[in-house]
């Protein structure tokens, strides 16, 4: 049986988008929503909302004690936490599960185990899917990060244990960076998680990132939904993002996929999760981290497997056991972030107010987006506003669509992402796939 009542403890477009699924599955929803954020969407689509704190994340989407109030108040039988703050903590899950309330996504056993990306990493070492060098777990401190940077030598990567979006992370080239990076990595990691932890591992030079769609249930099943292509980055923090691969072979991705499954399978996985890869110019790929959520890019495979994995994500948590997927992929599709950003300027944040608003339509364009004429953006949260997806029949088609969808696309009185990407559809290495993780850095480096 389904749920009830679905409180979403997020924000912005995911909570929408969490709504708009409860709606067609006949669940009441339940929006929570900080001070900044009385006029959003979210809020209005709800069958109820509550105010849970002030406008800082910390005193309200990432204030339990406010959530579990919200939830107990409305009588919410499940909350779903989207992506972002409480989504893969552990305490979180544990505390709504001792209250009554399903938490929809992994235990907290799961969360601890893939959630926490050390601890992922030794579990994916200890099943034979293969892993980037680096610390067996969270190191102790500096000096501990020193003597395992000197083994498997420079560059390295810092990464906050506890999460991901590119919180907490810092490349370190040589021995006289790592303190400082240490210790700024772990204040963002504390900041953003309230987990200071860092591991360090091996830095993949020119990699492309992939990853794998999963989705599993209470039997023991795992369904996987094909790659996503994601090395179109800027400081970590994904941009564009593809499914298929326009890089792997088809062995490759059967590969990565079979892998996936073995690791989700080796800690009973359930609900949907994502098993990132770095992939090397040779095809190796080595495991970099397991999202135990729904991530922002999901839209992508939705797309080219026509299926809904907020729905499947509600209904596995509900008890329900996986069906087979009734066909395989089909298709190409793109999913770009519209960010409230000044690309000119290092890609700025640009909150403000909304002055024109049009979004672009047509065959194969799908619009993920909370904002509206009027709409202010507060300064407090991440800056993506929209997320424009385009399916077509092929890679070049799906470009073509694409460039023609983002030049309709209009946003004023901010500075938007909409010109960075039709920049990129415009380069010659993007077009052909020949590039890698850096390809924002050297596009704009060629630019000055």
């Amino acid at each position: 049986m389904l749920f009830k009542k679905i409180l979403i403890a997020n924000r912005g477009e995911i909570a929408l988008r969490i709504i708009r699924t409860c709606k067609e599955l006949g669940i009441d929803t339940v929006a929570v929503y900080s001070e900044a954020d009385k006029d959003s969407l979210h809020v209005l689509f709800a069958d109820e909302a509550v105010c849970i704190g002030p406008s800082s994340s910390q005193e309200s989407y990432l204030k339990i004690p406010s959530i579990l109030a919200a939830a107990e108040v409305t009588g919410a039988d499940a909350i779903h936490p989207g992506y972002g703050f409480l989504a893969e903590n552990a305490e979180f899950s544990e505390i709504c599960n001792d209250s009554g309330i399903k938490f929809i996504g992994p235990d907290p056993e799961m969360i601890n185990k893939m959630g926490d990306k050390a601890l992922a990493k030794e579990t994916m070492k200890n099943n034979g899917v293969p892993v980037v060098p680096g610390s067996e777990g969270a190191v102790k401190d500096v000096k501990e990060a020193i003597k395992i940077a000197n083994e498997i030598g420079y560059p390295v990567m810092l990464k906050a244990s506890a999460g991901g979006g590119g919180k907490g992370m810092r490349i370190v080239k040589e021995e006289s960076e790592l303190e400082t990076n240490f210790q700024m990595a772990s204040s963002e990691a504390l900041a953003s998680f309230n987990n200071g932890e860092l591991y360090i591992e091996k830095f993949i030079e020119n990699p492309h990132h992939v990853e794998i769609q999963l989705v599993g249930d209470q039997f023991g099943n795992v369904n996987h939904y094909g790659e996503r292509d994601c090395t179109i980055q800027r400081r970590h923090q994904k941009l564009i993002e593809e499914s298929p691969s326009p890089i792997i072979s088809e062995s490759t991705r059967q590969k990565m996929a079979e892998a996936a499954i073995l690791g989700a399978k080796s800690v009973n996985y359930e609900g949907a999760g994502t098993v990132e890869f770095l992939v090397d110019s040779n095809e190796n790929f080595y495991f970099m981290e397991m999202n135990t959520r729904i991530q922002v890019e999901h839209p992508v495979s939705e797309m080219v497997n026509n299926v809904d994995l907020i729905k499947e994500q509600i209904r596995v948590a509900a008890g329900e056991e996986l069906k087979p997927l009734a066909r395989g992929q089909v298709g190409h599709a793109f999913e770009f972030r519209i960010n409230a950003e000044d690309v000119e300027n290092g890609f700025r944040p640009s909150p403000g107010v909304i002055e024109n608003l049009h979004f672009p339509g047509g065959f194969g364009i799908r619009i993920d987006s909370h904002i509206y004429n009027n709409y202010v953006i507060p300064p407090y949260y991440d800056s993506m506003i929209a997320k424009l997806i385009v399916w077509a029949d092929t890679r070049n088609e799906a470009i073509l669509r694409a460039k023609r969808a983002l030049e309709e696309f209009t946003v004023t009185g901010i500075k938007t992402t909409i010109p960075f990407h039709l920049d990129v559809l415009e380069n010659e290495k993007f077009l052909k796939a020949d590039y890698d993780t850096s390809f924002i850095d050297q596009l704009y480096n060629n630019k000055e």
